[in-house]
């Protein structure tokens, strides 16, 4: 595995606290509050909220970039991972001043006002809110009908009934299938139970036609892998064993877990980025932790770089003409 230098990470360089129940911490030139650093976050592991922000500290140097611009989902979970959890969308009044906030107009016609993660200060904050994983936009906030990326949520069966292993399978026959329209894929854990598949795309088409292409790539691959592979989404009609090309994960306001991000689940996995032979090798989600994850991200760095730079990144208007035209031929004429 090729190491990506263009960013490191020093675990412990900025250290939490651990010896108070709460703290303030001066992050670059911010004070943030942090609360209840020894509360037990995941009960299995013994993890603490403290343990959590300080594997969110270890790792800014990596997700930051990722984040900044975006609008961020807060899920929160003030009990930790054994809690109950509920979704925030706008940033509470107590926030501090220096906090960015993106201003999104919803369909309701009420405007949402977001936090946004664009340093360590706002990282930290937003963890301290009870945030286990991060769930950004996948536009930026200066045009939020216009996304960066195209991606897959490859979700196994919530019966049980899908191996990891046709999800691993699923996950190199998107890859391939992608390859043969000439787009370059790239890969992560969801720390949860699937794989996800990401392309990073030059801005212009809307939400809706990024939506569009990965509704008819998903039918494609239902189509060609019918024991392996299912695109519908009703849960009570999908098959038992297959593994949902989930595409309407690319809907306007949609969100899933940020790469980096530690997932609730009780061994704390993270949503990793992986190569492709890596998967092929038979990677598992647990392989992944909390307690371990750090020591491949010095080695490795940023796999994810791709994901953020300007260059390099797929013309999806030119796959979405034929789609256009396939649909229009496809509709019944009017008499």
């Amino acid at each position: 595995m090729t190491r990506n230098t263009t960013e490191r990470i020093e675990p412990g360089a900025f250290a939490i606290p651990r010896d108070r129940a709460d703290a303030v911490v001066r992050a670059g030139d911010r004070d943030v509050t942090l609360t209840n650093l020894g509360k037990v976050f995941f009960p299995q592991t013994g993890a603490t909220k403290g343990d959590l922000l300080q594997y969110y500290a270890d790792v800014a140097p990596l997700l930051v970039p990722h984040l900044r611009g975006r609008a961020e989902v807060m899920k929160r979970y003030p009990n930790g991972a054994a809690g109950d959890f509920f979704y925030m969308k706008r940033t509470p009044a107590n926030a501090p001043p220096w906090l960015k906030t993106c201003s999104i107009e919803h369909g309701s016609g009420s405007v949402i006002a977001f936090p946004i993660i664009d340093d360590l200060a706002s990282l930290l904050w937003v963890i301290n809110l009870g945030c286990i994983d991060l769930n950004e936009w996948y536009s930026r906030c200066d045009d939020t009908d216009r996304p960066d990326y195209l991606h897959f949520d490859l979700d196994p069966m919530k019966d049980g009934s899908t191996p990891f292993a046709t999800v691993r399978a699923v996950a190199l026959h998107v890859r391939d299938a992608l390859a043969d329209l000439g787009i370059a894929a790239y890969a992560k854990t969801s720390g949860s139970s699937g794989i996800h598949v990401y392309v990073p795309i030059v801005r212009g088409p809307r939400q809706k036609e990024v939506w569009t292409f990965a509704k008819a790539f998903a039918q494609t691959m239902e189509r060609v892998y019918p024991d392996e592979v299912t695109a519908e989404y009703r849960i009570a009609k999908r098959p038992s064993g297959r593994v949902l090309v989930d595409y309407n994960q690319n809907a306007w306001g949609k969100t899933l877990a940020s790469v980096y991000s530690v997932r609730a689940k009780p061994r704390a996995t993270v949503s990793t980025p992986v190569t492709w032979d890596e998967i092929a090798a038979g990677i598992e989600i647990e392989d992944f932790r909390l307690d371990n994850v750090r020591d491949r991200f010095v080695q490795v760095g940023d796999l994810w770089s791709p994901l953020k730079a300007a260059t390099g990144r797929v013309d999806l208007s030119r796959y979405l003409e034929g789609i256009t035209a396939g649909a229009q031929r496809a509709k019944p004429s009017s008499r």
